[in-house]
C-alpha cells in the first residue's frame, strides 16, 4: 500500500477534531469575560467534531459505499446504509449543540458515546482479531470515535459543575 494515500486516509478524520479545537481556541481569545470558555468549546466541538464529522460519514456511506467499505477493510454490506443514518442522528445531535444547554450537550455526548465507543470496540477487535489495519479502521477514525464523545461529556460536565457552584448547590449529572 502506498504510504502517502494511507497516511492521508488515516489522518483525515482528525481534521474533524483539529478544526473545532482551533476555532474554540481563537474564539476563547476574544470572548467576553462573562462567557465561559467551556461553553465556547462545547459549541465548537458539538457542531464541528460531532455534527460535521458525522454528516461527512453519513454522506460518504450513502454516496460512495464501496469506497467506504474498502477504507474500513470490509466488503460492501447493507449495514452501511444503517451506519449512514446512525451517523445522521449523531450529526443532528451535534448541530443541536449550537444552541443547546450544557445538560442537552451532555446527553448528546452520552448518545454519541453509546454508538461511537461501540464502534471503537469493533475497530479494535477487527484490528487485533483479524489484522485489519485499513485506514478507516484504525488511526484517525479510532481516535475520533473515542475522543469526540469523551471531550463532549467532559466539557458538559465541567460546565454543569460550574453552573451548579454558582447557584450554591451541586448539579446532578445523571438525569
Amino acid at each position: 500500500m502506498d504510504t502517502l494515500p494511507y497516511a492521508v486516509q488515516t489522518t483525515f478524520p482528525l481534521l474533524f477534531m483539529l478544526i473545532p479545537a482551533l476555532g474554540a481556541l481563537l474564539s476563547c481569545r476574544r470572548r467576553s469575560p462573562d462567557r465561559p470558555a467551556a461553553e465556547i468549546w462545547q459549541r465548537w466541538w458539538s457542531v464541528g467534531a460531532l455534527g460535521i464529522g458525522s454528516l461527512w460519514i453519513t454522506l460518504s456511506f450513502l454516496a460512495i459505499p464501496e469506497a467506504m467499505a474498502d477504507a474500513i477493510g470490509f466488503t460492501p454490506s447493507p449495514f452501511q446504509f444503517e451506519i449512514a443514518f446512525a451517523n445522521l442522528g449523531l450529526a443532528l445531535l451535534g448541530f443541536r449543540g449550537a444552541s443547546a444547554s450544557p445538560r442537552e450537550r451532555l446527553t448528546s455526548g452520552l448518545a454519541a458515546a453509546a454508538f461511537l465507543w461501540g464502534a471503537a470496540i469493533g475497530h479494535v477487535y477487527q484490528w487485533f482479531a483479524h489484522g485489519d489495519h485499513a485506514a478507516g479502521n484504525t488511526g484517525g477514525i479510532l481516535a475520533n470515535d473515542i475522543l469526540i464523545p469523551a471531550v463532549m461529556i467532559a466539557l458538559a460536565a465541567r460546565d454543569l459543575r460550574r453552573a451548579g457552584s454558582g447557584r450554591g448547590h451541586a448539579v446532578r449529572l445523571a438525569a
